[in-house]
């Protein structure tokens, strides 16, 4: 196991850092109520007093009771402020404007919440001089699950070198609310929806494969073909440069 005493330390000095070169106020992250933006937000509490998680519900009622009740504890036991911005109506419009000119399927709808929230993280960076924290880890960077431009866009990230069980670990080590550390990972985009079901195959797995260990070949081929379909997402701008 990790010295988390020691992690905590580099990664608060890492963020205090940060927020001095780009001579900003404080940090503010997306609070699902999920294991990841739980330990972002200790951490970055722990560096800077002003520190802001957004509560953002949209459309399915998980967001509104278990979500929100477990970003409410974490708010509560760490000292951090806590808002909530209700994104449903929101998307039912662009929904409504956008099928007038389109035909949107599935992945087109599910990924307008994570890039809505996007949004709703950036107005508040820009009107309080705020950095927007990112809350992947590295299991989820490397297959790819995120929103380009959604939860995978933000200011600095201090956790995105981390597997799904390190953050457990360092979760544990902070004594983070039990029902956080306890619950399937979820990005709350519908009711019941779990990040493993999505994938085909268990964070567990994931961390195997890149600990270099060995999975099993369906799971081997999951997760490489994962990680082959999201490269882009990982490329960052594409842009066209005479040489």
């Amino acid at each position: 196991m990790r010295d988390w005493a020691n992690e905590e330390k580099k990664r608060v000095d890492f963020l205090r850092r940060v927020l001095k070169n780009a001579h900003s106020d404080g940090f503010v992250f997306g609070n699902s109520g999920g294991k990841d933006c739980a330990l972002v937000g200790i951490l970055c509490k722990k560096a800077c007093e002003n520190t802001v998680g957004i509560i953002m519900p949209c459309e399915s009622k998980q967001n509104y009771t278990s979500d929100k009740k477990d970003a409410l504890e974490l708010g509560e036991k760490f000292n951090i402020e806590m808002r909530t911005v209700d994104l449903t109506q929101t998307k039912k419009t662009l929904v409504s404007n956008l099928e007038k000119i389109t035909k949107l399927n599935n992945p087109a709808l599910t990924n307008i919440n994570p890039r809505l929230r996007m949004t709703t993280l950036y107005a508040v960076g820009a009107a309080e001089n705020k950095l927007v924290v990112g809350t992947g880890n590295k299991s989820e960077r490397y297959l790819g699950y995120f929103t380009k431009w959604g939860d995978g866009a933000f200011d600095v990230n201090p956790i995105a070198d981390l597997r799904v069980e390190e953050i457990y670990e360092f979760l544990e080590y902070f004594d983070a609310p039990l029902n956080i550390r306890t619950k399937a990972p979820s990005a709350g985009l519908f009711e019941g929806q779990t990040d493993e079901d999505d994938m085909g195959v268990t964070y567990k797995s994931v961390d195997a494969y890149l600990r270099g260990e060995t999975v099993s070949e369906k799971d081997r081929k999951t997760i490489e073909a994962f990680h082959s379909k999201s490269e882009h997402k990982r490329a960052g701008f594409l842009i066209y440069e005479d040489k």
